[in-house]
């Protein structure tokens, strides 16, 4: 077979019906005749591709041979999450994208073979960690960032501790993806594996609330790492916005990924609606309305300015949006929340034109005159993308943050105050789980060379 196996899934009948996860993974047999494609390239672009450097024709050799214990062991020495990466990490626009196999036809799918490695080695397979080195990092947040940065420090032989606010660790990798993409028990045990290598958590504790950045040096702290994510949400302030059946994505996936929102019996349930509107058209925009959908639901509606070439989501999620029913206007942009006595009940847009690319590289929406429509939506979900925690401000006094709420760090990682550092999308914004990791790691690096000099 020259063309890649493709990824089993659930039927659209099946998986809508329930929030277990779609793709069932490969089997044995199917993971090494699909690492058995790959042509072992000399220069290794895949590599350059992976955010986090994975050494990917090692480890897909190894998964070639059945052995995927080692091959487990060659992904883990440079990422701290390869159960999560083989899930939801983007392959198709980096390492999937610069394989020379999908030059003249598919490429290698080295995210599904990730995902079979990571779930499928034994207990025992992991890295090797260091001697204590009798330094203590803080990470602020359990997010992609803090985790990388974590696993990176901790295998150097640094103490380290992790602060999240939440009752559980994994920050946007619990709260922000739905089950049927990542279960919670992948997280919780990509988490474990961190516990089993000396990485502390505190949850409950919110930096720049209960305490500081100069609390955590004063309590024996070499350095801090600020991996606070970006979970404020943005709206359009169009009127209506504030009516009850109105949600920012961050609060709906929210109470349905980590408070179980979907449970018969929930003690935090979220109001469903007959017919939901989400605006927005990226991977949180898809994670919400098929959420709305397994909900119950009866139309679920995506509401993007720009034309389904623009759209930012994965082709494969909105794929699987589409099979399980969901409808897109495409060129369409809301002005108004429609509303009676204080409740949504539709939702007023234009129809959309495209022009010359704008600031972002792609065409510019423009409205249509005279093209004014209803939508019926007793529910309208925001996925506008969200903002870095403005409590990053005041987590470490005299920390230089942009207009935004942004945190100001280099490519290193280093902020404006010295043992402070930064990453992932409290400095960037949203962005991607893996880029938010490669972020930890370069931090990680950071921290290492300026505590090592100081010892010197």
């Amino acid at each position: 077979m020259t063309g890649r196996h493709p990824m089993p899934t659930l039927s659209p009948r099946e998986r809508i019906q329930s929030f277990s996860e779609v793709a069932t993974g490969y089997d044995e047999a199917t993971a090494i005749a699909e690492a058995q494609r790959c042509l072992h390239c000399k220069n290794r672009p895949c590599v350059n591709g992976c955010p986090v450097n994975v050494d990917i024709p090692s480890f897909v050799s190894l998964a070639a041979e059945g052995n995927f214990n080692e091959a487990y062991r060659v992904i883990r020495e440079t990422s701290s999450l390869p159960a999560v990466c083989g899930r939801v990490c983007p392959q198709e626009r980096q390492c999937e994208m610069r394989c020379t196999r999908g030059v003249k036809g598919e490429p290698v799918a080295i995210g599904r073979l990730e995902r079979f490695v990571a779930d499928n080695c034994k207990e025992s397979a992991g890295p090797v960690k260091a001697a204590p080195n009798g330094k203590r990092v803080a990470v602020v947040g359990s997010g992609p960032a803090g985790l990388a940065c974590a696993g990176d420090l901790v295998k150097l032989g640094y103490e380290v501790v992790v602060f999240e606010a939440l009752h559980v660790a994994g920050g946007v990798l619990v709260y922000g993806i739905p089950e049927f993409r990542l279960p919670k028990e992948i997280v919780r045990r990509e988490t474990e594996n961190l516990r089993s290598l000396g990485v502390k958590f505190e949850l409950d504790c919110i930096v720049g609330k209960t305490m500081t950045a100069d609390d955590l040096f004063r309590e024996g702290f070499d350095a801090v790492f600020l991996g606070t994510g970006a979970g404020l949400p943005r709206f359009m302030g169009i009127p209506g916005e504030n009516a009850k059946g109105v949600f920012s994505a961050n609060e709906y996936l929210t109470r349905v990924n980590l408070m179980k929102a979907y449970e018969a019996d929930s003690e935090t349930p979220v109001y469903r609606g007959r017919h939901v509107a989400v605006v927005g058209g990226g991977n949180v925009a898809m994670d919400a309305a098929r959420c709305a959908v397994r909900l119950g639901s009866e139309t679920v509606t995506v509401v993007y300015r720009r034309s389904r070439e623009e759209l930012p989501a994965r082709r494969e999620e909105v794929e699987h949006a589409e099979e399980e029913g969901i409808l897109f206007r495409f060129l369409t942009n809301p002005v108004e929340v429609l509303t009676e006595s204080g409740t949504a009940v539709g939702l007023r847009c234009v129809e959309m034109t495209l022009e010359e690319p704008d600031a972002s590289g792609r065409r510019r929406p423009v409205v249509k005159e005279g093209s004014e429509f209803d939508l019926d939506a007793d529910v309208v979900i925001m996925a506008l993308g969200t903002s870095p925690n403005p409590l990053v401000r005041t987590a470490a006094e005299g920390l230089r943050t942009g207009p935004h709420g942004e945190v100001f760090a280099d490519e290193t990682g280093r902020t404006n105050l010295p043992r402070v550092y930064a990453g992932g999308d409290s400095v960037t914004g949203s962005a991607t789980v893996i880029m938010a990791m490669g972020a930890g790691k370069r931090a990680a690096r950071s921290i290492d060379e300026d505590l090592r000099a100081e010892r010197k």
